[in-house]
């Protein structure tokens, strides 16, 4: 779709345009006729133009969100306006109209068949696109109608787009012959690749995720993956990708490290916040967190694996509540291994929801890092000697907060404790070269962080 806008708002991570009808169609009971049909359709509209302004900006004044690209007053480009982009492509495509059928059907699992009802599938298009037509501009304000910024910078090349879609649904097809699951028909499966082929591969690609949703067909986390890299690239959230799909994904493994930022103690650490406060409910949230792509619970392995390892240290309660402050610069305050205990307790009960085959396992740790870990935690330990975390609320001197660094470093595990050490590089401001901070991506690296894990630092190198 190459005069395609921004769909929804910049925090809408659900299913859109044709394809988010036909889940619609999925979820709700199976219409007795056209009329009934048709007031799903509105249904789903009427749904979006509930939907609450761009929570980000609505506390910005007219001015400040016109400067941002947001208009102040309505939004042209809702909901509606996809689906009738989608529509119409089908429509006036050169495609049969068995293969719209086909993938009609596949995509609304079935619960209603045009045909059925003295239909044609191009006339049932028409009736929605007349439908979304008769809708009156949307009014709401804090919306951005105007195509993202990111989606332009990012469109992929449609040939190049086209190909890969069309490889991913072969790939399926070439599955059949070896496989006792569901899979959609080879026709319909032909069919999605003459929409991606022929029509657009942002549709045939949301279209052959439908089809794979409503066949329950079992997607190993290597093609998951493929299909996360094509949605990103097709600027959609992943969360457009993962509802409904069903993943085949492998064992929790702590030594695999597939997340993309930070993770274990040191990513809890950074979630605090002004607001924050040591609880329950705090970790709860955290811990439930896994990263795209991420076998469920494995937020919370690595976090228990962190906890443990400090649990079953000889590091005194006082560096543990030194090195808390020093790594989410809370204005709170814990009570040394009471507050790990708690951690480690909101573990477990995530595990045993998510993942109750899965045996916590404390693994060796990467000791052999140890050196270039500790000349960069003692580099630094020098630079802000004189300084103080929390200073307004439980001051703790960073001198205290680099010591128990360097014993999580020297004594527990370099890889936590370099992970930490990046925690309080941000609390404490420090000032870092570009050389420095080459470095700490060398080590990052050699850890096997994810793209923006170090990245996250970057803002503190020096200008010039």
């Amino acid at each position: 779709m190459t005069g395609r806008q921004e769909p929804y708002y910049v925090e809408y991570d659900a299913d859109f345009g044709l394809s988010g009808l036909a889940e619609a169609f999925t979820l709700s009971p199976a219409p007795e006729d056209t009329g009934a049909a048709l007031g799903l359709v509105t249904a789903k509209l009427d749904a979006y133009d509930r939907e609450c302004p761009v929570s980000s900006v609505d506390h910005l004044s007219a001015d400040e969100r016109s400067i941002l690209g947001y208009d102040t007053s309505h939004d042209d480009w809702g909901y509606a306006e996809e689906l009738r982009e989608d529509v119409r492509g089908l429509v006036e495509s050169p495609l049969a109209d068995e293969a719209i059928q086909a993938v009609w059907r596949a995509a609304a699992g079935g619960g209603w068949d045009p045909a059925a009802h003295g239909m044609s599938a191009r006339d049932w298009l028409r009736r929605i696109d007349e439908t979304c037509a008769a809708r009156p501009p949307r009014k709401i304000p804090g919306r951005s109608p105007a195509p993202s910024s990111w989606w332009g910078a990012w469109r992929p090349a449609a040939d190049e787009a086209r190909d890969d879609v069309v490889a991913e649904i072969a790939e399926i097809r070439s599955c059949r012959e070896r496989s006792a699951g569901p899979l959609p028909s080879p026709d319909t499966l032909s069919a999605l690749e003459e929409v991606a082929a022929r029509v657009d591969p942002d549709l045939g690609f949301r279209l052959f995720l439908r089809a794979l949703k409503v066949h329950s067909v079992r997607i190993e986390k290597a093609r998951y993956d493929r299909l996360q890299a094509l949605g990103e690239r097709f600027g959609h959230p992943a969360a457009l990708i993962d509802s409904g799909l069903d993943i085949a994904w492998p064992p929790i493994d702590t030594a695999r490290r597939d997340a993309t930022w930070d993770f274990g103690f040191s990513h809890l650490a950074g979630q605090a916040h002004q607001d924050w406060r040591e609880s329950r409910e705090e970790i709860r949230k955290t811990v439930a967190g896994d990263d795209i792509g991420q076998t469920p619970g494995s937020e919370a392995a690595v976090l228990l694996e962190d906890t443990l390892r400090l649990l079953r240290s000889a590091l005194p309660d006082a560096a543990v509540t030194a090195l808390w402050a020093g790594a989410s610069n809370s204005p709170g305050s814990t009570d040394g291994r009471d507050w790990l205990r708690l951690i480690a307790d909101v573990c477990r009960e995530r595990l045993r929801e998510a993942a109750p085959a899965y045996t916590p396992v404390v693994a060796p740790a990467r000791t052999e890092l140890a050196d270039p870990v500790l000349r960069e935690v003692r580099e630094t330990a020098l630079a802000v000697a004189d300084k103080v975390v929390s200073p307004h609320w439980h001051p703790v001197p960073a001198a205290d907060v680099m010591d128990a660094l360097e014993h999580v470093v020297t004594r527990i595990d370099p890889d936590l404790g370099f992970r930490l050490f990046l925690r309080v590089l941000r609390t404490l401001s420090v000032s870092l070269t570009q050389e420095q901070y080459d470095r700490y991506k060398a080590i990052g690296e050699r850890f096997g962080y994810g793209e923006y894990h170090v990245s996250d630092v970057d803002h503190l190198i020096e200008a010039g």
